[in-house]
């Protein structure tokens, strides 16, 4: 398929070919779903922590007799449905790490790209990461693109200059292409790519890699 090239000014100059494989594909839902999923879950801390019964203080001595009063029956004063008692079954540390393979991880970032591409929301721009990049630089480029909500600029390779710039825009986000994931592309509305970024996608993602490399002495792409 062809994507077309625009430069910084927003106007289109001209017309790449890009692989089918990679920004052409009919999106797989459930496994971008799954993979969305999953990836949230592993941003998670876990780190809620409730105290139970057993780890407040006050006294554990029973509050009244158990007969003869006609009220009901209560023990010591770290129930939980006392006030200033335990939580009952409330949240613990523990982890949401959840695993997810890495053929369904691909073919999912796969499917981010190629909904982009279809909707017209993929933007390839000739000159996005010039040496001297300014804040005001990457926010008329964006406003030139038609760009009005929020935004993934994605370079061929790390760029700090790009990211310290586009940081400094609300809801603009740049990552080099070896750290996309589908959680920032799926939140994007608009995804700004150079032609480095698109070519870097089709050799992590396409060709050769639409499989891995099965035994353990071949080398994994990333």
């Amino acid at each position: 398929m062809k994507l077309t090239v625009f430069d910084t000014s927003g106007q289109a100059v001209r017309e790449i070919d890009v692989a089918d494989d990679v920004f052409g594909i009919e999106p797989n839902r459930a496994v971008l779903h799954q993979a969305y999923v999953t990836l949230m879950g592993n941003r998670r801390a876990g780190g809620a922590h409730t105290l139970r019964r057993g780890e407040v203080e006050g006294s554990t001595v029973k509050t009244r007799r158990q007969k003869g009063l006609g009220r009901s029956r209560q023990g010591g004063l770290r129930a939980s449905h006392h006030v200033g008692g335990g939580v009952a079954h409330g949240p613990r540390p523990h982890s949401f790490v959840k695993g997810f393979p890495r053929q369904m991880g691909r073919l999912a970032l796969r499917s981010a790209l190629s909904s982009h591409a279809a909707g017209g929301s993929l933007k390839v721009v000739d000159g996005l990461a010039p040496a001297d990049v300014k804040t005001k630089t990457v926010a008329a480029t964006l406003q030139a693109l038609g760009v009005a909500r929020t935004a993934l600029i994605v370079s061929g390779d790390h760029e700090p200059e790009l990211q310290r710039a586009a940081r400094n825009i609300e809801n603009v986000k740049a990552l080099p292409a070896q750290t996309l994931n589908v959680v920032d592309i799926l939140n994007a509305h608009a995804l700004v790519m150079s032609e480095e970024a698109v070519r870097k996608c089709e050799s992590l993602w396409g060709g050769a890699n639409l499989r891995l490399a099965r035994g353990r002495h071949q080398e994994e792409a990333v």
